[in-house]
């Protein structure tokens, strides 16, 4: 995913079960007051949810982020952001994952959850 390079997203673990990303802090990514852009973070959640979608889908077919709702808990100052999403329902056309994020100290940051539309292979 381009984006998710652009944005410093790693990838660090997956699996249809769970996947598991993270960003580090950044000036860039900040709005004022040194604190990570909540745009950043739900684009860090965005894609590492996608990415958990994407190993639910069945074979040839593709997703797409048709909603998206965030919770935000703390700001984050310093360090790196991890994501950890989840699949909360896999079903034929559509795919729900949850994603929280979390700060260096382990304390929550955010909760994401989106649903993610299950686009059939073309004919």
């Amino acid at each position: 995913m381009p984006f998710a390079q652009l944005i410093g997203a790693e990838l660090v673990s997956a699996s249809p079960q769970e996947v598991r990303g993270r960003m580090a802090w950044a000036p860039e990514r900040c709005t004022t007051g040194g604190v990570l852009h909540g745009g950043a973070l739900m684009a860090l959640a965005d894609s590492i949810g996608a990415y958990c979608a994407v190993l639910n889908l069945p074979p040839g077919a593709g997703t797409a982020t048709i909603e998206s709702k965030t919770n935000f808990f703390r700001a984050v100052r310093e360090g790196f952001v991890e994501a950890v999403s989840t699949p909360l329902h896999v079903g034929r056309t559509t795919i729900v994952v949850q994603t929280d994020l979390h700060d260096g100290q382990g304390r929550r940051v955010a909760r994401v959850t989106q649903t993610q539309a299950v686009i059939a292979p073309a004919p």
